[in-house]
């Protein structure tokens, strides 16, 4: 458990949030010092792939932080805090004009916020075909990463071009809920699941690929179905979206990789997010990609460990996710990489401003 190594407290480890939970259950009155121990969970479910007995500590989470956000009331920063991030990144033109907003102040601000607003990177130079191929895929532009970093989908559309895959854009794009979900409202959570699914449903029953880039959105969506179980409308649609929904490497792990053999292999460090290895159980996959390409992997200490970026938690605990990303930084840094790559946008901005070494998408190197 990362926030156990950090504070050394069995409290904020996950027997010790279990306990907590189960005294609520049991008639414990709630307080601050609960809610800031369920509040600074990583929501890694590095403990789940862990656990021998197969204990869904995920689903206890939420449920304890659903029964504490009833039983208390938040001080006012807090509260302010989290409606400010939910009313802002979760709508990808508010989030864009903020950003292109810091972009254009960024010279004037002290080094320590300018590392916050990082530069628009540059998509591949090389662009999609405009030939419509047989097979279709749609990308998911999502809210932060269409803000953020437009040149991941743009590259994972020129690699799904080279594979014989049409890379569809998602219209219009938005929030899965993921944000919501996290920041607590859980209930504006669903409604934007119910307006992904709106949106999405054409193409599941057209049976065409949905693709997230963002592991972080990949393991909500999966989630759907037992997010919106007791929804008699939406349920069954729940069920259908989150089994039509892949990761990237999911889609690319299948096909034949020859026609994307790079012209450089770089020494890579390869950060698994922990919505990939431990929330969609998709450990190695990319790294076999990547070494199948040619690509050489730079192994590191403790790849199991988050590196504290965790979503929102960047914002609201600012101080543990820059201790934890300091521990992952200094491990990667002892392995002399010349990329760090990731799969989640949260992570990829969280590591790059902590480092002078490239932090990439992994489709990026592979574009």
């Amino acid at each position: 458990c990362p926030t156990y190594q950090v504070f050394g407290d069995e409290l904020d480890g996950p027997r010790g949030r279990i306990y907590q939970i189960k005294r609520l259950l049991e008639g414990a009155a709630a307080g601050a010092e609960t809610r800031r121990h369920l509040d600074r969970c990583l929501t890694c479910k590095n403990c789940e792939t862990t656990c021998p007995s197969g204990v869904e500590y995920g689903e206890l989470l939420d449920y304890g932080r659903e029964l504490i956000e009833t039983a208390t009331t938040r001080p006012l920063a807090d509260r302010v805090a989290r409606f400010l991030i939910r009313e802002t990144i979760a709508y990808p033109r508010r989030f864009a004009a903020l950003l292109g907003l810091g972009r254009i102040v960024r010279p004037l601000l002290p080094a320590a916020l300018k590392k916050h607003i990082p530069l628009l990177r540059p998509s591949p130079c090389v662009s999609p075909g405009r030939a419509k191929r047989p097979r279709q895929a749609l990308l998911l532009d999502g809210c932060a990463q269409a803000a953020l970093s437009p040149s991941i989908n743009a590259a994972a559309g020129v690699v799904l071009d080279k594979l014989g895959i049409t890379a569809l854009t998602e219209t219009p794009p938005g929030c899965c809920g993921a944000l919501h979900h996290h920041t607590s409202a859980p209930e504006q959570a669903h409604d934007f699941a119910r307006a992904r699914i709106e949106a999405w449903w054409p193409h599941v029953r057209a049976e065409t690929p949905i693709v997230s880039t963002a592991s972080g959105c990949g393991v909500h969506i999966k989630q759907y179905g037992a997010l919106l179980r007791h929804d008699p409308r939406y349920a069954d649609k729940a069920r259908a979206v989150a089994e039509s929904v892949v990761d990237l490497v999911e889609l690319i792990e299948r096909e034949d990789l020859t026609a994307l053999a790079p012209r450089v292999s770089a020494a890579v460090a390869f950060h698994s997010p922990c919505t990939l290895q431990h929330g969609q159980k998709l450990a190695g996959r990319v790294e076999a990609v990547l070494e199948k390409l040619g690509f050489t992997l730079t192994p590191f200490a403790a790849p199991h460990l988050c590196c504290g970026a965790a979503g929102s938690y960047t914002l609201l605990h600012p101080a543990t996710a820059a201790n934890l990303r300091q521990r992952k930084l200094a491990t990667i840094a002892r392995t002399r990489a010349e990329v760090i790559a990731t799969a989640n946008i949260g992570c990829l901005h969280h590591l790059a401003a902590g480092t002078e070494t490239p932090v990439r998408h992994w489709i990026e190197l592979l574009a």
